[in-house]
């Protein structure tokens, strides 16, 4: 309901919006461009009698003095019997330039007020104010939500693209647009009578004045009581008339002065709903406060630009159009996908895995989490995908999934298993698919497969996941849906370091630097800073096409864009495609590949202490770990090779970050050494000091081959034990992950 409010009325009203924020900004700048221009008197230094009589001396035919809010002084008078204004000086009566009020600027208040439309724009104009207010009140709730609760609304806001940025500009603004809305709208209810206005009693003519012989304007008590900052307007009386006065008034009150005594008749001090009525028009305007008219107006200047993110996302949920594949009905699947999703990413997910299993050979119902039934006959299988939405809540195609689960029914035989989508950097990491999870279980499910964490729609751990369940299902699964495109670059081998032909176990560190001219010329503007390489991290992929093969492998990176460079440690493969034409390059030699982020396997900010496991090549990233370690936190390194003489990966590059305390200690064990040991048999030497850290909050990194990889969980599950704690909870809590091949 919340988002509905937040996002039907910035839909509806978003033109209309941009073309008010925009003139409200034009608008905004008139307090500060007056002020620069205006010469404004300390308070007490000037009085409205010594004004009154510097402007008599310049302007003999004087009719009224006006002082704006920002400070500026306006003479009007007669000469040779035609009108004109100045702007003046107040300390001299001098003239400053003549006063013509901006045509311009006069268009551009009418379009803010009415459209051009007087009393139908107006309307209009306070039905948008209030929307305004809406569409600022619910975003500020969603964002709160979002992040974790009011509590996190200053911290940094995690994501990226459109929905960051809308959600950067909207947190900037929310107070001075939300100050601009209930202003407008305030101001709006008052003219058309929906509020009451504030009482503004104007004095009545005095009945009886001294009619006397006209004293100078400076002598006058009356006007040297008033400072010159509080006057908004004296008129002066007419020169042939000695019954008539002079009409003063100030931001406190209004009355009359006796042209000859200098008393103050009929003075009427504003009443408290005139004064906040007046209060309510400068904090909408900035009139007499330029400092705040630009500040409303920076915050104006955000509304194009969450116009235009805010209907970019509607149209990103709406253009993701659901279009199942094969879909079986009810009563004949054995297998169901339902999916829970706020923006319609989760279901390019579910159509690929939809897609393969159709191809092993199952009958495959797909449905938002919405639609769960009250019962499959057939179905021995349950896929939940759901994203979060929030802090922790459903996402809108799973809002009745909870409800409709009280109701289900399943077959003892049946089956299930949670893959949560999310951000990490949310404090609620797939929070929604947690829940889900518990929710089953305590229906009587048994699980499939235990929950897995998607991060940011990383396509290396669907596909991991997917290997995953193919075996558990015994059936060929190769997930491949890869939510981002895909971006070409050209690379140049620049150097290789070979390893391992003693030992019949190939493997090369390749470093690449990008190739100028295989890009647009956008590209280069855009990566100039960067030696024209994309963005990329320690343990992202890098995906490689071998000639005459369209199916792109992933290689894991060793370096960061920051480091000008390319690099890839790559073992040669018995008959492997990709690893052979990689072997195969010479320095000089091109390639083209493309950048495929991985976030989820990235060592964890803060000080505490990061283990990094790894066998053969997949020590690259974790090198590229330690390399970015320039803050010296606590970092161990267990890698296994062949033979300390042969193939010692990386064996330069970790000792001098030994040396410069990048890497704290390491830890290496050699199967084809005289002390035959794997990384599974040091990590076991070491389990003491490894309990401890983990008892210290320590984040475990495992990359390199699947084999290992379940070795090396067997034996932390083994460590762990003492301490009530195993693999699966470490990796729920984002402690433990994994980049296995």
């Amino acid at each position: 309901m919340l988002r509905k409010l937040h996002g039907l009325p910035g839909l509806v009203a978003a033109l209309l919006l941009v073309v008010l924020a925009t003139s409200g900004v034009v608008l905004s700048a008139v307090p500060a461009l007056e002020r620069s221009r205006a010469v404004v008197p300390a308070a007490g230094e000037l009085s409205v009698a010594d004004l009154a009589e510097r402007v008599v001396v310049n302007y003999p035919g004087t009719e009224q003095i006006a002082r704006s809010l920002s400070g500026e002084v306006v003479v009007y008078y007669s000469r040779d019997g035609k009108p004109g204004a100045d702007l003046v000086n107040p300390l001299t009566g001098e003239a400053i330039a003549p006063y013509q009020p901006s045509a311009f600027l006069r268009w551009a208040k009418n379009l803010h007020r009415s459209f051009l439309l007087d009393d139908a724009g107006r309307i209009l104009a306070g039905v948008l104010a209030a929307l305004m207010v809406l569409i600022c009140l619910s975003g500020a709730f969603l964002l709160a939500r979002r992040l974790g609760g009011w509590n996190a609304i200053v911290r940094p806001i995690p994501g990226s693209g459109g929905l960051r940025i809308h959600a950067e500009l909207a947190r900037f603004a929310v107070i001075g647009l939300l100050l601009s809305a209930l202003t407008g709208s305030y101001m709006s209810a008052v003219r058309f009578g929906l509020l009451p206005q504030g009482a503004i009693t104007e004095p009545s003519f005095p009945a009886e004045v001294s009619g006397g012989t006209p004293a100078p304007a400076g002598s006058l008590s009356a006007l040297k009581n008033v400072d010159v900052n509080e006057l908004r307007e004296l008129v002066f009386p007419y020169p042939d008339d000695p019954t008539d006065v002079y009409s003063l008034s100030t931001t406190q009150g209004s009355g009359f002065v006796d042209r000859a005594t200098g008393e103050l008749l009929q003075y009427q001090p504003r009443s408290t709903g005139s004064q906040f009525q007046h209060w309510m028009v400068r904090l909408h305007t900035g009139e007499g406060l330029w400092w705040l008219g630009l500040i409303l107006g920076i915050a104006a200047l955000t509304v194009p630009a969450l116009s235009f993110t805010g209907l970019q996302i509607w149209w990103q949920r709406r253009s993701s159009a659901i279009s199942l594949g094969e879909n079986a009905n009810i009563e004949a699947a054995d297998t169901v996908i339902l999916v829970g999703s706020e923006g319609n990413t989760t279901w390019g997910f579910a159509m690929d895995l939809q897609n393969k299993l159709n191809l092993a050979g199952k009958k495959v119902h797909c449905a938002p989490m919405n639609d769960l039934a009250e019962h499959y006959p057939k179905v021995s299988a349950l896929f939940i995908l759901t994203s979060t939405y929030g802090d922790g809540d459903a996402p809108s195609s799973a809002s009745q999934f909870m409800t409709r689960l009280e109701r289900f029914q399943p077959d003892d035989g049946l089956k299930f298993v949670v893959l949560g989508f999310g951000d990490q950097q949310f404090p609620k990491f797939c929070q929604y698919g947690l829940n889900v999870d518990k929710a089953l279980s305590n229906k009587g499910l048994k699980q499939m497969h235990p929950l897995t964490r998607i991060d940011r729609g990383s396509a290396t751990q669907f596909r991991e996941w997917g290997e995953a369940i193919s075996e558990y299902m015994g059936i060929p699964l190769a997930l491949s849906h890869n939510p981002a495109p895909e971006v070409m670059s050209g690379f140049e081998l620049v150097e290789r370091v070979d390893y391992g032909v003693a030992v019949n176990a190939p493997t090369s560190i390749l470093r690449f630097k990008p190739v100028q001219s295989d890009r647009s010329l956008w590209q280069r503007l855009l990566f100039q800073n960067r030696e024209n390489l994309p963005d990329f991290e320690a343990g992202d992929l890098f995906g490689v096409s071998p000639p005459g093969d369209k199916a792109p492998r992933f290689y894991s990176l060793a370096s960061s864009a920051s480091d000008g460079q390319l690099e890839i440690c790559v073992r040669k493969q018995a008959n492997g495609l990709c690893s052979g034409y990689l072997h195969s390059l010479k320095p000089g030699d091109r390639i083209s590949g493309f950048i495929q982020q991985n976030p989820g396997f990235r060592p964890a900010g803060g000080t505490r202490p990061i283990i990094l496991i790894g066998a053969g090549a997949g020590i690259g990233p974790l090198a590229g770990f330690i390399r970015k370690n320039t803050e010296r936190n606590p970092m161990y390194l267990y890698w296994g090779g062949r033979n300390p003489t042969s193939d010692f990966l990386y064996q330069p590059e970790l000792g001098g970050y030994l040396n410069d305390h990048r890497l704290t200690e390491l830890n290496t064990a050699f199967s084809r050494s005289a002390d035959k040991a794997y990384v599974q048999d040091a990590i076991m030497a070491d389990q003491t000091a490894l309990r401890q850290r983990i008892e210290t909050g320590a984040q475990i990194l495992v990359c390199g081959g699947r084999d290992m990889a379940a070795s090396v969980r067997q034996v932390f599950d083994s460590i762990l034990k003492p301490l009530n704690l195993n693999v699966d909870k470490l990796r729920n809590e984002g402690r433990y992950l994994e980049d296995v091949y």
